[in-house]
């Protein structure tokens, strides 16, 4: 059909001069060089141009969106994560594996865990990873050691992150003599002989369960990991309130604590979750020294570090009793070491370019 152009002067046609019925809310004004909407995106969804063209929400829109990306993306980090969850279902299985092979934790089997001449008995249908000089099963020892090991290690970090980001924060924000008296004594804390320390308070302050060894153990390892942990948060506040959203806060009359908890905490976020997973494996290997040397975990309980200096005079003749412990100990704080350098890439502004290199490795 051959569409004819009407005379000059002659009035449109009605359908060419009606305008689609007004939405919801003032029309937004065209920037110059954009395109006029259309009739059916201003009535798409009947609340304005504006909602109606919203862009469709990236769930990985977010920083930490975007970290969980990357963390995905680092085959080591998930290998990582993937052997702490065997580890962690391993000793959650304690009770089971009692329960499977007939053999409790403090139980012991002379006469099927040691042979004729006294000396512990191997791997087997009996005892499955062997058993110890008393006869008891290194098995569900190692379960139940390693739910004593990881639970000292959890909660050290965890009190010693706590107590080492208020201390830092604290010094950082306050400056002053508050300042240069904290520092000091996170000086002081990083300079004391640890084991020494360890020593002098478990023959001064005897503990009598191994619920009050456990404790005692949490304690001295939080004590002893603040100092590190708060001097370098201290450094990054100190850098922070120097910046602008801190002096924009303060003219708008904020608080103090306001300015700590609002603005300046929010920033550390990410130095905070790196800093805690790695003080795991520290933990945990600060406990298993201890309980090595006898000062840490108490008997009945077993740990990795007990079951390790449990087994190191019978070594030539049980390999089994150090190998056990040692190579879930190794297995543990590897994995937790490359999980928190992970973390740490993920977090990172060049987060995605660390996972590549060791995936081209």
């Amino acid at each position: 059909m051959t569409r004819t152009r009407p005379a000059a002067g002659s009035a449109p046609h009605p359908a060419a001069t009606t305008a689609p019925p007004p939405a919801s809310g003032p029309m937004p004004a065209l920037v110059p060089g954009a395109r006029a909407p259309g009739p059916g995106a201003v009535l798409a969804a009947g609340t304005g141009w504006a909602e109606a063209h919203a862009p469709f929400a990236d769930p990985f829109g977010t920083p930490f969106g975007l970290a969980w990306r990357r963390f995905r993306r680092d085959r080591t980090a998930m290998a990582s994560l993937a052997a702490l969850a065997l580890i962690v279902a391993f000793a959650l299985m304690a009770p089971l594996w009692a329960s499977w092979t007939g053999h409790p934790y403090d139980a012991t089997f002379p006469e099927t865990g040691l042979d004729a001449s006294g000396q512990p008995v191997g791997p087997g249908a009996e005892f499955w990873l062997g058993a110890d000089r008393l006869g008891r099963d290194v098995l569900v020892r190692a379960a139940y050691g390693g739910r004593v090991s990881l639970l000292v290690g959890v909660c050290s970090a965890a009190l010693a992150t706590v107590a080492g980001v208020a201390a830092g924060m604290l010094a950082g924000f306050a400056g002053g003599t508050l300042d240069a008296l904290l520092a000091r004594l996170m000086d002081l804390m990083l300079a004391l002989p640890y084991v020494l320390v360890a020593i002098t308070l478990a023959t001064t302050f005897p503990t009598t369960s191994a619920t009050a060894g456990v404790a005692m153990t949490v304690a001295v390892i939080a004590f002893f990991s603040v100092g590190g942990l708060a001097r370098v948060i201290r450094g990054q506040v100190l850098s922070l309130k120097e910046k602008g959203f801190v002096e924009a806060a303060r003219a708008l009359g904020a608080s103090n604590a306001r300015i700590m908890f609002a603005d300046v905490l929010p920033n550390l976020t990410g130095q905070i979750t790196v800093l805690g997973s790695l003080l795991i494996p520290a933990s945990i290997v600060f406990e298993a020294t201890l309980s090595f040397l006898g000062v840490g975990v108490r008997a009945p309980a077993p740990s990795w570090g007990a079951m390790l200096g449990e087994g190191g005079e019978a070594f030539q003749t049980a390999w089994w009793l150090l190998a056990v412990p040692g190579a879930l100990l190794l297995l543990t704080t590897l994995s937790f070491n490359l999980l928190g350098d992970a973390i740490r890439d993920a977090l990172g502004p060049g987060g995605a370019r660390p996972a590549r290199a060791r995936r081209g490795r």
